[in-house]
């Protein structure tokens, strides 16, 4: 193991199975809704809802997997987490009926949480050393291709089975592609003689951060978080919708095609250039490109170049905003505890996501688009306001090692 970050090889092995968990237990959830909604015989409005409540659900179970993985280490609970996975996308298959999939549905994203980026982050500080945070850039940036990959395979699969059969393969990825992979992961920590990094033994086994932690700047980080997570996803989900709506057509189309690119520019970017740049700062910029970049939305449309800066914008803020989900909480609090860290992160992101595209569909309607998306600037404003306010704090808060 290098002494200065993670083995290349458990960064690909992490790579991979995150590829196929977003790919799985995420992006493949539009391309299958239409044939799920038309076989269980509900609206598509109802399983995209069961979809939220179940996001719901994955962030409430986040701080526990976080816990989790600082006692048993992270290999060990990633590896319990495929089988999980595996067995609620079967349970998702044989389902009879809508309930019987929606409880499948929670279960699956139950899952996602002990094998998805919190968890692969954990996975990360445990085997790497000083340098982990660029290890975990390298992860994002391998597993940033998962909707690339993923869409147009779903898409493929799709015309030759039916939803159900779909599951069934993906639960077989899970099964021979992944859990293999933590397993090995988990054996590999153990070989390197790195041990599950957690708190003190008289520590609290309760829900709440640790006593050490500054309360201050633990709440900014959470808010800003939420923030960010909401103001994502309200335009991710409305994209689309979002450009037509605003007068461009088929050209708003293409310009949210450059989305992706622009995420996996962000990282590159950042994986060369922002070395030495505090993970603070970093987050600060991670926020600041979405209310900039929605700015010039509102300010050009609807020319189809100012379209393009906010994709990019937008897309190179969402890059970078994955990478300091796993790299402010170590920067901010240390190694110890760092996984129930980074799965509050986790959970204060994914849970204000849930609600984000109810939410803003509401303000669409109620508001207008303009005035809709003027709300979202001042949202990410203050997303702006609480990573800055951390910058400042930290000049005169110690950080924990």
């Amino acid at each position: 193991m290098s002494a200065d970050r993670a083995p290349a090889s458990v960064i690909w092995a992490l790579g991979v199975t995150q590829i196929v968990g977003y790919g799985t237990l995420f992006y493949s959830f539009a391309i299958l809704a239409p044939d799920i909604s038309a076989t269980l015989g509900w609206p598509q409005a109802w399983i995209f809802g069961a979809l939220s409540l179940s996001l719901i659900a994955g962030s409430v179970v986040a701080p526990s997997a976080g816990r989790l993985a600082d006692r048993l280490g992270a290999g060990r609970t990633m590896t319990a987490g495929s089988l999980a996975a595996a067995a609620s996308l079967a349970f998702a298959a044989a389902a009879p009926s809508a309930y019987v999939f929606v409880a499948a549905l929670l279960l699956m994203q139950v899952a996602a949480s002990f094998v998805l980026y919190s968890s692969a982050f954990v996975a990360i500080v445990q085997v790497g050393g000083s340098r982990a945070s660029l290890s975990i850039t390298h992860l994002t940036l391998i597993a940033g291709f998962a909707s690339t990959l993923f869409w147009p395979l779903t898409t493929w699969l799709h015309g030759l089975l039916d939803w159900r059969q779909v599951f069934l393969v993906f639960a077989a990825l899970h099964l021979v592609v992944c859990l293999p992979l933590h397993g090995w992961i988990a054996s590999h920590a153990r070989r390197a003689g790195s041990m599950p990094v957690v708190g003190p033994k008289d520590a609290t086994p309760t829900d709440a951060p640790p006593s050490t932690v500054p309360r201050a700047i633990f709440a900014l980080m959470l808010a800003g978080f939420a923030t960010e997570g909401f103001v994502l996803n309200s335009v991710l989900i409305h994209m689309v919708p979002l450009t037509a709506a605003l007068g461009m057509g088929a050209a708003g189309l293409w310009a949210s095609t450059l989305f992706g690119p622009a995420q996996v520019a962000s990282r590159l970017v950042n994986m060369v250039f922002g070395g030495r740049l505090s993970q603070t700062w970093l987050a600060v910029i991670s926020a600041f490109l979405l209310p900039a970049g929605l700015l010039v939305l509102v300010a050009t449309t609807p020319w189809l170049p100012g379209a393009l800066v906010f994709v990019v914008m937008f897309g190179m803020g969402s890059g970078l905003n994955s990478i300091v989900g796993g790299t402010l909480p170590l920067e901010l609090f240390g190694r110890t505890g760092y996984g129930a860290m980074v799965g509050w992160a986790t959970s204060a992101k994914q849970f204000s996501s849930a609600f984000a595209p109810f939410a803003f569909s509401a303000m669409l309607a109620g508001l207008g688009v303009v005035p809709s998306l003027l709300t979202l600037v001042v949202l990410s404003a203050a997303a702006v306001g609480c990573f800055s306010a951390i910058a400042v704090l930290r000049g005169a808060t110690p950080r924990r090692v």
